[in-house]
């Protein structure tokens, strides 16, 4: 791809987004010309925004003085997508749309363009996703698309191999899909409280043995009573919380690192604070709201992984604790109770730093109590007439139309089942002491796909989804290993495959049950013990994830000369130094 252009007679310069020198600022507006198209965009904006062009501008070449700049491989759908995802707006998009939406997110290396792409997967687009991805090199977006497949891969498998080539199906089943955990409320625990330590543990949902088992102790010092706990990039974060009769505030916070089975400590907010909601996007914690010595705050404060250190941001428009609060499309949103009878819904803008009311819904003695974010809906669990709490209602806010939208029925919610609602791929998963209970989101509405065993722990639960490391693979046969390298080897040696919409020929994905009849022996609260036989070899086999079969159909419908290289993460999820998880759960 190149620039040509009329160039202009003087030149200047000035900074780049990160303070770098960058050249050749001769006006404020510059031509785009894609195709027959002719893009007016301020030089400043472009500099700032894509990676592209502010290495051109860096670079002191003869195109820095020019005013018109030609992208010749570009879509001009593709750059004024681009454009629009720039400015703020969330475009929704066809499968023409993302193809050339990809190409030009690659090309220019617009990172907005990019999330917004992985911000829009789903079931009907994850392939074409997946594919176009990987052809043009985007790494992030197909990463994130390969690990959508492989959360629904019972689903998509038929699918996956009658339209991928067999390099591609290699990758999606070196991952190791995310797993339902949960963890009750606990206070913080003497060194000399065995009993109660005993039972301070994370577990995870096994759905292939269906059996819930331990991943992690909570470190004694760590409590989750009325803490904020919220799972971001693939590890567990608690802030906050209670200890003791007079509902003391605990001042330390805690990570817990899966890859690495290990807790560390990460330094408190600056206002101690109890009965939070916690929610992580984009590489950074949001502490909303909570109590302070039995008073409701407003203020918030914000967590910066990278830098490590928490800053206050804009207070909510009044005092809540304990409000329902959830991400969408990368997005915050928190629900907040007026009298009467309304609950709104308020979106944090971080470039403003301010909450922006974003919708109310009125409902005769019913107030939104839960809400989850999926695609770009959000759903709002209220409870039913006269503090009705064991046959909820849900409501549905679409962000893309702005309209309200009503789930027929009631929805059970024993023992708060639905507030414990945790969206994976196209499902949501709930659960209490008797079920876990596997919803599918079909249109906007919630249908029963599976039961399986309920969490054996009473009072409060947290919930969350996390990625383990396949530990398990680590009792497979050497030759296995050998098998799986070499076939990471022939992935890197791969033929990118050309993709275009028409080549994909997507059909609905055939829902497909698990149908694991055996089973193991259990203890007292029907949890399997450690070392049990009968299905255990078969959850190893699955677990491990590995098919080495070629996917001859798949492998004739590649081309192109361009080697396909997997990202860093592609080449082994072995983890030495964690162990398998598969102790057994105690009360």
């Amino acid at each position: 791809m190149s620039a040509n252009s009329r160039e202009a007679e003087n030149g200047s310069s000035c900074e780049g987004a990160d303070g770098g020198h960058v050249s050749g600022f001769i006006s404020a507006k510059l031509t785009i010309v894609v195709g027959d198209t002719h893009f007016s965009e301020e030089k400043m904006f472009l500099v700032q925004s894509c990676d592209y062009f502010q290495a051109l501008y860096r670079s002191g070449m003869k195109e820095c003085q020019q005013e018109e700049i030609h992208l010749k491989c570009l879509h001009a759908r593709g750059f004024l997508i681009a454009m629009e995802v720039l400015r703020g707006e969330q475009p929704t998009l066809d499968g023409d749309d993302i193809v050339e939406a990809i190409e030009c997110a690659a090309f220019l290396q617009v990172a907005s363009l990019t999330k917004h792409l992985i911000n829009l997967i789903d079931s009907d687009n994850c392939l074409l996703m997946y594919h176009t991805a990987a052809t043009f090199g985007l790494m992030d977006l197909y990463h994130a698309a390969a690990l959508f497949i492989r959360n629904m891969y019972s689903d998509l498998e038929v699918e996956v191999r009658r339209s991928l080539p067999s390099e591609l199906i290699s990758y999606i089943e070196s991952l190791t899909p995310s797993v339902f955990v949960a963890v009750g409320a606990h206070v913080t625990c003497g060194g000399d409280e065995t009993v109660h330590a005993a039972s301070r543990t994370i577990c995870y949902l096994d759905e292939t043995c269906n059996n819930w088992k331990v991943l992690t102790d909570l470190p004694l010092q760590v409590s989750t009573s009325m803490a904020g706990v919220t799972a971001l990039d693939n590890k567990l974060y608690i802030v906050g919380g209670v200890h003791g009769l007079h509902k003391q505030v605990v001042d330390a916070c805690f990570c817990y690192d899966v890859k690495n089975n290990s807790w560390s400590r990460i330094s408190s907010p600056t206002q101690l604070r109890y009965n939070l909601s916690l929610v992580g996007v984009d590489g950074r914690l949001y502490a909303v709201g909570g109590e302070y010595e039995r008073r409701v705050m407003s203020s918030v404060e914000i967590y910066d992984l990278r830098s490590e250190r928490w800053e206050f941001a804009a207070h909510l428009p009044r005092p809540a604790a304990g409000a329902a609060c959830t991400k969408a499309m990368s997005r915050i949103f928190v629900c907040l109770w007026r009298p009467m009878e309304t609950t709104e819904i308020y979106e944090y803008i971080s470039r403003n730093d301010e909450w922006k009311l974003v919708t109310t819904l009125i409902k005769q003695q019913s107030y939104g109590h839960c809400m989850v974010g999926h695609r770009d809906n959000l759903y709002v669990m209220r409870n039913g007439p006269s503090d009705d709490f064991l046959r909820c209602l849900m409501d549905c806010y679409s962000l893309s139309s702005g309209q309200w939208s009503s789930l027929p029925g009631h929805f059970a919610n024993s023992k708060g089942s639905l507030f414990t609602a945790v969206v994976r791929g196209d499902s949501v998963f709930t659960l209490n002491r008797s079920m876990t209970t596997e919803y599918m989101v079909e249109g906007k509405n919630w249908k029963p796909r599976r039961q399986m065993k309920g969490f054996p722990r009473s009072g409060s639960v947290w919930t969350f989804m996390l990625q383990l490391p396949d530990a398990l693979m680590l009792n497979q046969p050497v030759s296995v290993l050998l098998l799986l390298a070499v076939c990471e080897l022939q992935c890197l040696s791969s033929h990118r495959a050309s993709v275009s919409c028409s080549s994909l020929g997507f059909l609905p994905a055939q829902n497909h049950d698990d149908g694991d009849d055996d089973e193991e022996e259990e203890d007292e609260d029907g949890v399997a013990e450690p070392g049990t036989t009968g299905s255990r070899a078969g959850c190893q086999q699955q677990a491990a994830g590995i098919n080495l079969t070629q996917n001859e159909e798949g492998r004739q419908g590649s081309g192109g000369d361009t080697a396909l290289q997997p990202p860093p993460s592609t080449t082994s999820s072995f983890s030495p130094g964690v162990k398998p998880r598969t102790r057994a759960l105690t009360q």
